[in-house]
């Protein structure tokens, strides 16, 4: 039986794998290419707002990105601008503050809902260019000379010239291909939950430092906070177990009340933190992309964006290549070209992680010099600003 033929395969339709359909949308179209993208979850009919929807912090770079796709006009009505960011060590005097005005950008980043960004993607894709296999999974990749032979869970194949892994941190085919991983356990949970605080937010997203791990709530539409709450696996189990009353007492001493009195805390859950990054991330006719490719603490909110930049620099490196996708030497000049933006933003996330999750008090003085010296100094605070605007390694 003869395989059906795609010029790209995108193993994954979430958030990654939608954008990187969207950047290769046009060229693609111009090209004559097809694109096949396979996922598991069937998106649902349209996006129906929960209380308890998963979010996902966009720099302002990602923001850019989507602009360049056309698709931020859509994705803008329900992503709440992050005006200013304050950043402190609980019980210590180091605190930094960074604001919009002050870098002269409309917003330091945005906070939108996962089932509102998907939708906006998918609503964006052009059928003629880009075809669903959905709900599908594949359960084996098989090298051939000029691409791979995908096994669908439904015993039918998908013949590619390029094969992209976006399926998640942790990819069973990344793992069957024999790719392996690097793996830092930080032994902490993160406990997400969305909740209403008691005050407006004004936009105002809070990163707050204390001795059993960080904790951030992020500014959400109709004034919700999105709470990451890094604890050691154990106490983040405990937490998830308690009542509302209990939790949002806990958590109220934990960071204070520059928010009002807590008052409703949706569904909690727990993630356990690892830092993953594949020690390839092409081979000729593939490429690991997104978690696949890093998975990073959320405590500097940069997973994602770094996956968007990874996703920008592949496009263009694919549509202002002459050969098909899947050559090599593109794909080496992929990689070549992002490599020093995923080893500065890995980094960063693991030595912030490492750093503020000890509780050594001379460490504990020094990183507090350091917050209350980037406050007063405006060259770092401008560093670090653009650390977190996802524009660190970019030119002005």
């Amino acid at each position: 039986m003869t395989s059906a033929r795609a010029n790209l395969a995108i193993i994954g339709g979430g958030l990654v794998g939608a954008s990187l359909a969207l950047a290769l949308q046009a060229g693609a179209k111009a090209r004559g290419w097809r694109i096949v993208l396979i996922e598991p979850f069937a998106p649902g009919d349209g996006y129906q707002p929960s209380y308890d929807a998963r979010s996902t912090a966009l720099s302002y770079g990602s923001r850019q990105f989507y602009e360049r796709l056309g698709v931020w006009s859509s994705i803008a009505p329900r992503a709440q601008a992050i005006g200013h960011i304050h950043v402190s060590d609980r019980g210590r005097f180091g605190a930094a503050r960074l604001s919009a005005a002050q870098e002269q950008v409309p917003a330091l980043g945005y906070v939108a809902e996962n089932a509102w960004l998907g939708h906006c993607l998918w609503q964006a894709l052009d059928p003629e260019v880009i075809s669903w296999r959905c709900p599908a999974a594949v359960s084996r990749l098989h090298v051939l000379d000029d691409g791979y032979r995908l096994t669908l869970d439904d015993h039918s194949t998908l013949d590619c010239d390029l094969a992209v892994l976006a399926d998640g941190g942790r990819s069973g085919l990344r793992e069957q291909l024999g790719i392996g991983v690097t793996e830092r356990a930080y032994r902490q949970s993160a406990l997400i939950a969305n909740l209403t605080p008691g005050q407006a937010h004004a936009g105002e997203a809070f990163e707050r430092f204390t001795d059993d791990g960080p904790l951030a709530l992020l500014p959400l539409v109709d004034n919700r906070c999105a709470l990451v709450w890094t604890r050691p696996s154990q106490d983040a189990q405990r937490l998830a177990g308690l009542s509302d009353t209990q939790f949002l007492g806990e958590l109220q001493q934990a960071f204070g009340y520059r928010l009002g009195a807590l008052r409703q805390v949706g569904a909690r859950h727990l993630y356990p933190l690892t830092l993953i990054e594949a020690q390839e991330q092409v081979r000729p006719h593939l490429v690991v992309l997104g978690n696949a490719a890093h998975s990073l603490h959320p405590i500097a909110g940069q997973g994602y964006n770094l996956s968007l930049r990874d996703t920008e620099v592949l496009a263009d490196a694919l549509l202002q290549s002459p050969a098909l996708p899947g050559d090599f030497a593109t794909l080496q000049a992929y990689c070549q070209r992002q490599r020093q933006d995923q080893q500065l933003t890995v980094g960063f996330s693991d030595r912030v992680t490492r750093l503020f999750g000890r509780t050594d008090p001379l460490l504990a003085a020094g990183r507090n010099l350091g917050l209350l010296g980037l406050d007063l100094l405006p060259p770092a605070k401008r560093w670090f600003a653009r650390q977190a605007m996802g524009l660190g390694t970019r030119p002005d």
